[in-house]
């Protein structure tokens, strides 16, 4: 399950603790990084209000705030209480990655890299998954270098599968760099992708066809012999599409012999 309330708020360790209770032994989360992490711009009010108080008064004033923005010691702070909420779900076994989604503006430069293993600094005993939303990541002449520092670093990547012909988009290429291998549907609605003014769920509104989760079939075979864990996430947000989509895909890796009859498996890959 992908939690995604982290990424608007900084999550309360007693409502982790929450989570860990009302959840199977076996139930695994991967929790979506805040987004003041990941170089979004990120609601003040969203901010614990002590945390609000030792703000300039200048960034008080602002409606959002940007890491860059932060004085170090508060930055470190927020760090520390993300890190600290997550506690509950590691020392249940049930913290699968956190996950960066980095936005179209964060591209492949010296600083990007420095800032990928911040991200890791930050958080050293959990697992971080990046998400990339610009296609220069992936440029030919790139990605062996990308997968290799990645690997290197114990950064896991995430492979994604998303509408095409953007500057945003990457293409559905595989590749395992962790022990866990990430993939998330995020729905083709080409029409959708960069309209502004409209609900994350309408910009995700996608059902996917037989034929197209198809494709993802080998490519899961694929990251399941090459990973010890396989995250399969659907991001298709839109009325009931998710379930219907994730229900879909988990009845054609049971066909294939990837995933345990339901009455076998208790979880995901």
């Amino acid at each position: 399950m992908e939690v995604d309330s982290s990424y608007y708020a900084l999550p309360a360790p007693e409502t982790v603790g929450q989570w860990c209770q009302r959840t199977p032994p076996n139930f695994v989360f991967d929790v979506k990084a805040y987004a003041l992490f990941t170089q979004h711009p990120t609601p003040l009010k969203g901010l614990p209000k002590d945390i609000q108080e030792e703000l300039p008064t200048a960034i008080r004033a602002k409606a959002n705030v940007y890491l860059k923005d932060v004085p170090p010691p508060v930055a470190q702070e927020i760090w520390q209480r993300f890190q600290e909420a997550l506690l509950p779900l590691d020392s249940a076994g049930k913290l699968g990655v956190v996950l960066f989604q980095f936005p179209e503006w964060f591209v492949p430069r010296r600083d990007s890299y420095q800032y990928l293993l911040a991200c890791r600094e930050k958080l050293p005993q959990y697992t971080v998954a990046v998400e990339f939303r610009h296609g220069t990541w992936l440029a030919e002449e790139r990605q062996e270098r990308l997968f290799h520092f990645l690997r290197e670093n114990g950064l896991a990547y995430v492979s994604v599968d998303e509408p095409q012909g953007f500057p945003s988009s990457l293409p559905p290429i595989v590749q395992t760099t962790s022990h866990t291998a990430v993939v998330r549907f995020h729905g083709r609605n080409r029409e959708t992708w960069r309209t502004r003014g409209i609900t994350a769920a309408q910009r995700f509104d996608y059902i996917y066809g037989e034929e197209e989760l198809r494709e993802w079939v080998p490519k899961v075979k694929d990251l399941r012999e090459a990973a010890r864990e396989v995250h399969v996430l659907f991001n298709n947000c839109y009325s009931d599409k998710a379930v219907t989509n994730a229900r879909d895909f988990s009845h054609l890796l049971t066909q294939e012999g990837i995933l345990p009859p339901p009455e076998e498996s208790q979880n995901m890959l």
